[in-house]
């Protein structure tokens, strides 16, 4: 009688919104409550409930097949969450994970997660999860949570858990600091929702029902968590994570004797009440962060990798979302890079310290300042170079926001005595505003943007503008865009792919529920993208025609026809290996077919694949690609990265066959020990790279890093040579220890 009555009650409210179902009580306790995984303390009986999770996947009309029961509690210093996954059939659950590493993440890893907007915004929130085996992983939600995007688990923070496994169900207990967390001061409610991810039946369901045409993560759809008296600031919160280093390497290549160096500095992070946080960083090493994967460069432009570092990861959505994608005015990653004046190589630019303030200074204002000192380097030739940056965003509407950017690139004089003075010739400055479009209902969702770049040669054109908007339902996905952006826009901090075009693209999907049998969705597209600019008229355009497929066994398939276009304003060698390059001002059009797949990632073996067949430039390319894994499980994967192009091209211009392989060896011992060593052969450039990690967390975000990178020359496999290493060209060993105390 319980579940038809709220299932009327969802179908009568959901013609007025999803935001209004009811939401859960949260009652404080002076229990003490075990972090074990046994749900045995008595505050857990008469706790109330969040149950009758609804699907998400494959459909997100019925009630979950399998039941998921949540409870909550706190006291003065943590939230306590106590979680109860039933199975589909009774016995001990055959569930999978990856490994014991923390921050699992994928579709076909069991788990349950809880999200938390603490300020009620829609915009930004906390996500903590725990899997059957006890494995935490905790993450940052941003911009409402509307894609992979905006969810990153690259933040680590301190809490509590574990899990047990018991017949016919599993368990998990949180216990998360209200330290750990950001949140408004008096507020008598928080936003909150719940999902679970179930292996067996390939399920997942969440608390707060969400339309399976948006992200799992949306924010939109949240549902209230009530307290019982408004929360109190936490108090005094100050973490202080100092580090110890030490290294020894060796450059061959060079030709240097082999350099050893012992570095000693660490991070503090100050909240400045319960809602704006204070991160410091002192002599910071990096070390630790783990290689970026390669990739074939086939592309005319530079490549973006993502930010690692921890210290710019809380909040970095404030500095680090302004414009879209692949036109950023800000990118992390350029502070601690330099160009050798020399050479003309990036090469590291040591970074004496650190200052980032972040936060809410209300419910409907965020701010973010940050001042970092990229260290003099003489023998490079590189200048102190200092990096302001401050923001605002302000929120409008229900979910929508402007925002400000100023960011200031200033060197300094090169004087031998030392002197801190300011060269007034060398800076590079950007002032943006955005506004960041996000409906109630989360169907609209746009972007529209005008920074301005601003240096010493003071040229015009310096100019970046786009607008983009998208439209989402259960069956259309509707998206288009324009930019222009000027000829000298030049943003030293950000992130340009390139510069002095006009852009118009659009993309619309149409999808098919067939409600039975293995496919979940299918259904036709069609898209767009050309670029243009003043003195060329045309310069690139791709005209496609998709199909899409997503299965209900988590697998997924995409096929597409493209017709492509390309004018060479400058002269360009497509294999990218230093060879005869086509000539600037020629122009070619290609017909391609191209297509990717992914297996059903419960498997022990699963894998993706693409490929790309067709014209390319004056001659053809055939590519094919993707990953293959194998889950030793619970203990690691083994996994293979492989790329291969074969590029033909007519003479006298060169033809490659270009391999990219990357073996990978993850292995965690325990939860707290942790061994990976990814090694990547690229023919492109003829590197072997060798990078090996091993982590103890001998204590919450405590680790001891023992790193180890070793880089070759290499032989290519071209025209029937034996694979060969060559000499050396690079080695290092590194010993870190961080240790993360609160004050």
């Amino acid at each position: 009688m319980r579940r038809i009555f709220f299932l009327i009650s969802s179908i009568l409210l959901s013609q007025v919104g999803f935001s209004q179902l009811p939401g859960i009580h949260i009652y404080k306790t002076d229990e003490k409550i075990v972090i074990d995984g046994i749900l045995d303390e008595e505050v857990w009986e008469n706790a109330e409930i969040a149950d009758h999770f609804k699907q998400y996947f494959p459909s997100d009309t019925s009630f979950a097949t399998v039941n998921t029961e949540i409870r909550l509690t706190y006291d003065k210093n943590n939230i306590y969450i106590a979680a109860k996954m039933y199975n589909k059939t009774p016995g001990m659950g055959k569930y999978v994970t990856p490994s014991l590493r923390r921050d699992y993440r994928g579709e076909a890893n069991d788990g349950v997660s809880v999200v938390f907007d603490t300020f009620k915004d829609k915009t930004n929130a906390f996500i903590f999860g725990v899997n059957p085996f006890g494995v935490q992983r905790e993450g940052l939600i941003s911009n409402g949570g509307g894609g992979r995007d905006s969810f990153t688990l690259n933040w680590d923070n301190k809490w509590l858990a574990a899990a047990g496994q018991f017949d016919g169900y599993w368990t998990a207990e949180f216990a998360i600091p209200f330290k750990t967390l950001r949140f408004k001061e008096g507020l008598s409610t928080w936003n909150v929702n719940f999902y679970r991810i179930d292996s067996q039946t390939g399920e997942r369901s969440t608390w707060s029902p969400i339309p399976r045409n948006f992200s799992i993560s949306a924010l939109a759809f949240n549902r209230e968590l009530i307290w019982d008296v408004p929360l109190k600031k936490p108090g005094a919160n100050v973490s202080v994570i100092p580090y110890l280093a030490t290294s020894q390497a060796k450059d061959f290549e060079e030709g240097t004797p082999k350099t050893g160096n012992m570095a000693v500095g660490g991070d503090a992070k100050v909240a400045l009440g319960p809602a704006l946080n204070l991160d410091v960083t002192i002599n910071p090493d990096f070390s630790q962060v783990e290689v970026d994967q390669q990739v074939t460069n086939l592309d005319r432009f530079e490549i973006f990798f993502p930010e690692r570092r921890q210290f710019f990861l809380e909040n970095a959505d404030l500095f680090s979302d302004f414009g879209v994608d692949r036109m950023r005015p800000f990118f992390s990653r350029r502070i601690g890079i330099a160009k050798d004046t020399v050479s003309g190589a990036n090469v590291q630019n040591k970074i004496q310290y650190g200052v980032r303030l972040s936060g809410k200074v209300n419910n409907n204002l965020r701010v973010g300042l940050l001042n970092m000192q990229g260290e003099r380097d003489e023998s490079l030739g590189l200048l102190g170079t200092n990096y302001t940056v401050a923001t605002f965003q302000r929120k409008l509407f229900s979910r929508s926001n402007i925002g400000m950017i100023f960011i200031n690139k200033q060197a300094f004089k090169d004087s031998l005595d030392g002197e801190f003075t300011v060269n007034p010739e060398a800076y590079n400055r950007i002032i943006g505003l955005d506004y960041n479009l996000a409906s109630a209902n989360n169907r609209w969702n746009g972007k529209f943007f005008y920074h301005q770049s601003m240096d010493a040669a003071k040229l015009d054109s310096t100019f970046a503008m786009g607008a983009n908007i998208e439209f989402n339902t259960l069956k259309w996905e509707v998206n288009a865009s324009l930019q222009n952006i000027g000829a000298n826009y030049n943003p030293e901090v950000g992130f340009a792919r390139r510069v002095d075009y006009q852009r118009v693209s659009s993309s619309t999907w149409y999808n098919f529920y067939p409600g039975s049998g293995g496919i979940q969705s299918h259904g036709p597209g069609f898209d767009f993208d050309i670029y243009r600019n003043e003195k060329y008229g045309v310069t690139d355009y791709d005209v496609n025609l998709m199909y899409k497929m997503k299965f209900n066994n988590t697998g997924s398939f995409n096929v597409r026809l493209r017709k492509e276009y390309v004018y060479l304003f400058d002269s360009f060698d497509p294999t990218r290996t230093e060879s005869l390059e086509l000539a600037a001002g020629t122009s070619y059009t290609n017909n391609v077919l191209m297509g990717w797949y992914n297996s059903d990632q419960r498997k022990r073996i699963a894998y993706s694949m693409s490929t790309r067949l067709g014209g390319y430039f004056n001659g053809t390319r055939v590519n094919f690609q993707g990953d293959i894994g194998y889950r030793y499980q619970p203990y690691g994967v083994l996994s293979m990265d492989f790329s291969y192009n074969r590029i033909r091209l007519p003479q006298p211009y060169a033809s490659a066959d270009i391999l990219l392989v990357g073996p990978r060896f993850d292995f965690t011992f325990t939860k707290n020990v942790f061994w990976t060593t990814f090694v990547q052969y690229n023919s492109q450039i003829q590197n072997l790279n060798i990078n090996s990690r091993l982590q103890w967390r001998f204590k919450p975000v405590s680790d001891l890093f023992i790193v180890y990178t070793d880089n070759y020359l290499a032989s290519s496999f071209e025209q029937g040579d034996v694979f060969r290493i060559g000499q050396p060209k690079y080695r290092s060993l590194v010993l870190k220890l961080t240790y993360w105390l609160n004050l």
